[in-house]
C-alpha cells in the first residue's frame, strides 16, 4: 500500500465515518535487498465500530453491501484478526520485488521511489504531496469537519526499515525503523507539516 493509497483509504472512511470511524493505519516497507522487500499494511479498527461493521456484514442484504463499502479488511489478501476488546486488526503482505509490492492493482507506484545509492544501500522515498487533498476529496469543508471528531487521536504511520538505517528525514523508531506518525486530523484540516518527501537509506548488507 503507498502513501497515496492510504490517504485516498482514509478519504472513503471519512465519507463513510458513521460505519467505520476510529481507524489507525501503519504502511511498512522493509527492504531486504538492492531488489526485493516486504511491505506490510496493518489497518486496525477500533471496538466502538467493529463489532456493528461484524453485525451488518452478517446480516446479509443491504446491510451487508454498506458494510463492505467501509472498505476495511475486503481485499482477498487481507487477514482478520479480531481482537479481545472488541477491535478488529487486519493486515497485508506483499512480498517480492520490490516495484511489485507498492503497485496499485496493475499499475506501479508513483509515489513510492527505490534509489539504488551505492552496492547494497538502497534509498526508498515517498512522495507526500497528494496526501491531504486524497483524504479529503470528494467533501466540502464542513463535511471534513464534521468527520474530524471520527479521526482525532488516529494516525497514518509510515515506517521504513531493513538491516540498518543510515539517513533519514523520519523519526527513529524503538526498532531501528524510520518512521513517521501522521495524524488524520491534520491531514483533514491541512496542518500537517510534511516535506515533500519521507525517506530512509537503508543498509542491507
Amino acid at each position: 500500500m503507498t502513501v497515496k493509497t492510504i490517504a485516498r483509504l482514509a478519504g472513503v472512511l471519512m465519507l463513510s465515518a458513521g460505519l467505520a470511524g476510529c481507524m489507525d493505519v501503519t504502511a511498512e516497507i522493509d527492504v531486504l535487498s538492492e531488489t526485493t522487500g516486504k511491505a506490510t499494511t496493518t489497518m486496525t479498527m477500533g471496538a466502538e465500530f467493529y463489532p456493528m461493521i461484524k453485525q451488518m456484514a452478517e446480516a446479509g442484504g443491504e446491510d451487508a453491501e454498506a458494510a463492505a463499502s467501509s472498505g476495511f479488511c475486503e481485499e482477498e489478501a487481507d487477514v482478520l484478526t479480531e481482537n479481545a476488546d472488541g477491535s478488529a486488526t487486519c493486515t497485508s503482505v506483499k512480498e517480492g520485488p520490490l516495484t511489485e509490492i507498492t503497485a496499485d492493482e496493475d499499475s506501479v507506484s508513483e509515489d513510492t521511489v527505490f534509489t539504488v545509492v551505492s552496492p547494497g544501500v538502497v534509498r526508498v522515498a515517498f512522495k507526500t504531496s497528494e496526501m491531504s487533498s486524497q483524504v479529503t476529496e470528494g467533501q466540502d469543508e464542513e463535511g471534513a469537519q464534521m468527520m474530524k471528531a471520527y479521526f482525532e487521536g488516529h494516525n497514518a504511520t509510515i515506517r521504513i526499515k531493513g538491516k540498518k538505517i543510515i539517513e533519514t528525514n523520519m523519526d527513529t523508531a524503538a526498532d531501528g525503523a524510520a518512521e513517521k506518525v501522521i495524524p488524520f486530523t491534520a491531514l483533514l484540516d491541512g496542518t500537517a507539516e510534511l516535506p515533500d518527501e519521507l525517506y530512509a537509506v537503508v543498509d542491507t548488507r
